[in-house]
């Protein structure tokens, strides 16, 4: 079942300045189709400045686009609309950037960091036994609550992130970047969490990665993007291993891959 759609989606931005007396228009993401099954995992490799963050904010409605269409589940996502018109979108997804402490506030607690999501969505039930059990569930131990992000790890605080995109549920997992700043014991540790939380609670996950390893190690599907568009997506076995674009293959050979999996 599709969870995710996307059709001919398109972010234009109005650049400072002018050319002959009109505005410059920058194209982000130009017309891009998408479809993510429930379940899966999907990667999105492509180099900087390639459309690949416009590509999920959109997706998420964390921003509007200047054409096209984003579904999920069947309903469209107005990103337009008022914040608490969204609030069936922010339930059913969660997002983990690639800074783990600019998301993170450092004069909070880690279990008011982790639990706001909770709040905010007014999810009922016991919430601080909710926030203890997604702590440990990260490799966490729920005691940490208590302290605050600067007395984390690097890695501990991907952890933290995680457990807060997670704590309330969500079909849907989207990273931005979320491995590129560990180091690779702490990665493999993160790669092997995120596959088991997919395969135990059926979580879907769309991945923004420059490692290839991660995306061959955990995602089913990949979509390569150039200049703001899909130029080719497949299985992942066939597109990493017998590429049809010839953008594909140079950025495959360009990107040095790191096992995530090795210690």
């Amino acid at each position: 079942m599709t969870l995710l759609s996307a059709r001919g989606l398109t972010r234009t931005y109005r650049s400072p300045g002018e050319t002959w007396g009109r505005p410059v228009l920058t194209t982000a993401l130009d017309d891009a189709d998408l479809d993510v099954d429930e379940g899966s995992a999907v990667g999105v490799i492509g180099e900087s400045g390639s459309g690949k963050s416009t590509l999920v904010r959109l997706l998420l409605g964390l921003d509007t686009p200047t054409a096209g269409t984003v579904t999920f589940d069947g309903r469209e996502v107005d990103a337009a609309a008022s914040a608490r018109s969204l609030h069936w979108l922010r339930r059913e997804t969660g997002i983990v950037f690639q800074d783990p402490y600019a998301s993170l506030d450092p004069r909070m607690s880690i279990g008011r960091i982790v639990g706001e999501p909770l709040w905010a969505l007014g999810i009922e039930g016991d919430r601080r036994a909710r926030v203890r059990a997604v702590l440990e569930d990260v490799g966490l131990e729920a005691s940490m609550a208590n302290r605050f992000p600067h007395e984390f790890s690097g890695g501990q605080r991907q952890r933290i992130a995680l457990a807060r995109a997670i704590v309330h549920s969500p079909r849907l997992l989207v990273g931005d970047e979320p491995l590129s700043a560990l180091d690779v014991t702490v990665r493999a540790q993160i790669l092997e969490l995120l596959a088991e939380l997919r395969a135990r609670d059926g979580l879907t996950l769309v991945m923004v990665s420059h490692d290839i390893g991660v995306v061959q190690n955990l995602c089913d599907q990949v979509v390569v993007m150039k200049d703001g568009r899909i130029v080719e997506e497949g299985p992942t076995e066939k597109v990493l291993l017998q590429p049809q674009v010839a953008y594909t293959r140079r950025l495959l050979a360009s990107i040095p891959t790191i096992d995530p999996t090795a210690s």
